[in-house]
Order: structure tokens, then sequence, then C-alpha cells
């Protein structure tokens, strides 16, 4: 295996010092432009590659920044991870991403690994099973800007950009109920996780604002995949009182939902109304399109990243702490449609 060429092999082979060839490399100006230029062509020439990690070393900055999600695969999480790269990418800056799987364990394997790259500032979705935040208050002892988007936790010093999702809790149950729909089930999502508490607080809102009835019964708590939606039918079917609406906190359970409705024979919207959230692009493309919340992920990347551009001023960290909170949209379709 050849070696790698360093700058001592550029320095042999031009007859210079190596830190002569160091202050070319990094357009010191008390070099002067026909040496930079020279030193330039010849690292081209012999395949240099210059060591990122020991350059963030010296200069303390990487031009990486982490993004931490709790999956990949969700139109959500990409879309906001685009909005980062589009805001970012101008600036010179790399995004490197992780997934936590939901996992406290990987978050704080994760946090730890983006601290020990010279990460510049860290991104990040907390995982359900976050708990505790000391792994969050060490990155911000050592100095590394953090910005959470979508799901955040309450730490001092950290910057925060996500939906109102009081509001849009509300604004789903109300169009429900416009619909006529006077028992609506909620399938809520976890509630240790605050964006799904606050969905749930907005639909007991909108159901005491209209003067219904909260049934314990109607709440069910799923996870974001289409077998929870399923399921969640399975179980308020059994009750005596049945809903005629579901409003679920994630667009996989609502779809699961309308599966195991449409399994029973029931008819969608005339007989049970059912509203999403997050504006997944399925949503659309159904036979019967689902009314959604959507959460505008492209915009929550670049404020966020926005956010984080703020904090870095001339390669010096400003310690700022903005809480940004974006207007929810609600997209009525088929689903919850019945005037």
């Amino acid at each position: 295996m050849k070696d790698k060429v360093t700058i001592y092999d550029i320095s042999k082979k031009l007859n210079v010092s190596a830190a002569t060839v160091s202050r070319a490399l990094n357009n010191n100006p008390k070099i002067s432009l026909s040496t930079r230029e020279l030193v330039l062509k010849t690292a081209k020439e012999m395949n240099y590659k210059q060591n990122r990690l020991a350059q963030a070393l010296k200069s303390g900055k990487s031009n990486n920044v982490g993004v931490i999600v709790p999956y990949i695969n969700r139109s959500f999480f990409s879309s906001v991870i685009r909005g980062i790269e589009e805001e970012l990418t101008p600036h010179g800056y790399h995004v490197i991403i992780c997934q936590t799987h939901e996992n406290y364990e990987n978050e704080i394997e994760q946090i730890n690994t983006l601290i020990n790259t010279q990460i510049d500032g860290i991104f990040m979705s907390v995982s359900k099973t976050t708990l505790n935040t000391d792994h969050i208050e060490k990155a911000l002892a050592e100095g590394t800007p953090l910005v959470f988007f979508d799901r955040k936790k309450e730490v001092p010093g950290v910057s925060s950009v996500i939906i109102d999702d009081f509001k849009a809790g509300y604004m789903a149950t109300q169009q429900l109920i416009e619909q006529g729909c006077k028992r609506i089930a909620h399938l809520s999502g976890d509630l240790n996780l605050e964006i799904y508490k606050n969905r749930h607080d907005g639909y007991i809102k909108a159901l005491e604002d209209n003067n219904l009835e909260v049934e314990p019964d109607f709440i069910i708590k799923t996870n974001s995949k289409i077998e929870s939606g399923a399921s969640a039918i399975e179980e308020l079917w059994k009750l005596k009182k049945k809903p005629d609406a579901i409003f679920s906190a994630s667009d996989y359970t609502a779809l699961g939902a309308i599966q195991e409705l449409k399994k029973m024979g029931l008819k969608i919207p005339k007989d049970v109304c059912v509203t999403g959230f997050s504006n997944e692009p399925f949503t659309k493309y159904m036979e019967l399109p689902i009314s959604t919340v959507d959460q505008t992920p492209l915009t929550m990347g670049k404020i966020a990243a926005q956010v984080f551009l703020e904090q870095m001023n001339e390669n010096k960290k400003v310690s700022i702490e903005k809480k940004v909170v974006l207007t929810p949209e609600l997209i009525v379709r088929g689903s919850s449609i019945r005037n």
C-alpha cells in the first residue's frame, strides 16, 4: 500500500521548508502568491490530501456539523436534513447524519462521537426514550452549539425550532368537529415527548371549547407504525360506544387505522373521519387522500441552520438561545370531509 503524501514530501520536492508548504496550503498571506500557486500545483500533482482532523484540532473549526434523528427513512426527518444542508453548504459546512432508532444509549454514543471528531455544531431531534439530558449538557460544556428541532428538551443554552403542536392538535380536532363528528378518538403517541403531549392537549382543548365530552377510553397510546394504528382500532371497537372520528398524531398510525376500518366494512369519511399528522408523501397519493398536518420540515431545517450560523461569528462561537415556533398548516383532504 502506497504511503500518503505529506507536506514533507512536497517540501523535499520543492526544496522549501515544511512550514512554508503548510502556510501556503492554508493561504497564509505571508507566503508570496507565486509560492502558494506552486505549492498548490505540486500538492495536486502528488495527490496530497490535507488531514481534516489535524486542521480542525489546529483551527478549532472542522466545518462539519452533526444531525441526530430517530430515523432517516421518514420523509419528515429527511426533509429537515435537506433544509439544513441547503442552508449550510454555501457556507462550506458538511453534514454528518446519525440515527438513534429511538434509543437513549445510541444518542449518548453519537453525541460523544461527534464531539470527539471536533464537530462545529449538533442539530438533534431527541429520541422518545431520552429522559436524562446529561449528555446534552456535556456537549454544551465542551463548547459545542446545539439546536433542537421538532423534538426538544428544556436545556438552558440550547436553541430550538419547532412547530406549534398544540395549535396543530386543536386545528385538526376542530375541523373534525365542524364536519359533525362528536365522538373523536385520539391515537396519541408517547406523551413523554413534548410534541405528542402538546398535540394531545390541543385535541382536549378543542373538545372542551365545543362542549364535547372527553372520553379517556378514546385516547390510545400508539407508536408511529401502521400496525399500531390497526391495533388501536381493534381496541376502540371493543368499546360499547364507538368513535365517529380519529385524530392520529402520526400519518403512519392513521394509515393503519384506515386499513383496519376498511377491513371492518366501515366507510371513510361517511362512518368515520380520519386525520393524520406530518404530511408524509403517501397521504396525498392514497385512493382516498388523508387529511394531515404539515410540519413544514424544509423550512424547519433551514431556520435551524440559520440559528446555528448566528452562533458562529467569525469562527468564534457565540452563546445565544432562540426559541422559534413555526405555524402548522392543516391540509384537509377526502378522509375528513363530510360536508
